[in-house]
C-alpha cells in the first residue's frame, strides 16, 4: 500500500489550507489514518488521527483549528487547517495503521509553510 499526500504549499498566517492523502494498493487493512508533521530541528509529532469508526484525536495546539476527516470507502484522509500559524510550518506526513498497531505506513510528505 502506498500513501500519497497532496495540497501543501504557502499560506499566510490566519489563512486556510487543505491536505489530502490517498492510499492505494492492497494487503494492508487500514484501521486508522493520521497526519504527522516535522519541523526543522524538531521531532515528528502526531497532529491528528482518525479511526475507521470516526474517532478523532488532535494535538492540543491544533485543536479547534484543524479538522481531520476520513473516507474509509476510498481510503482517503483529509486535513483542513484553518487559522494557521507560523509554528504550523512543517513537512506533513500522512500515515496509516492496522488495528492494534502503531502507525507504520508513511507517505513522502508535503511541505506546509505559513508565512507572510
Amino acid at each position: 500500500v502506498q500513501l500519497v499526500e497532496s495540497g501543501g504549499g504557502l499560506v499566510q498566517p490566519g489563512g486556510s489550507l487543505g491536505l489530502s492523502c490517498a492510499a492505494s494498493g492492497s494487503g494492508f487493512s487500514i484501521y486508522a489514518m493520521g497526519w504527522y508533521r516535522q519541523a526543522p530541528g524538531k521531532q515528528r509529532e502526531l497532529v491528528a488521527s482518525m479511526t475507521s469508526n470516526g474517532k478523532a484525536d488532535y494535538l492540543d495546539s491544533v485543536e479547534g483549528r484543524f479538522t481531520i476527516s476520513m473516507d474509509s470507502t476510498k481510503n482517503m484522509v483529509y486535513l483542513q487547517m484553518n487559522m494557521v500559524k507560523p509554528e504550523d510550518t512543517a513537512v506533513y506526513y500522512c500515515s496509516a495503521r492496522r488495528y492494534a498497531e502503531q502507525f507504520g505506513l508513511w507517505g513522502l510528505g508535503t511541505q506546509v509553510t505559513v508565512s507572510s
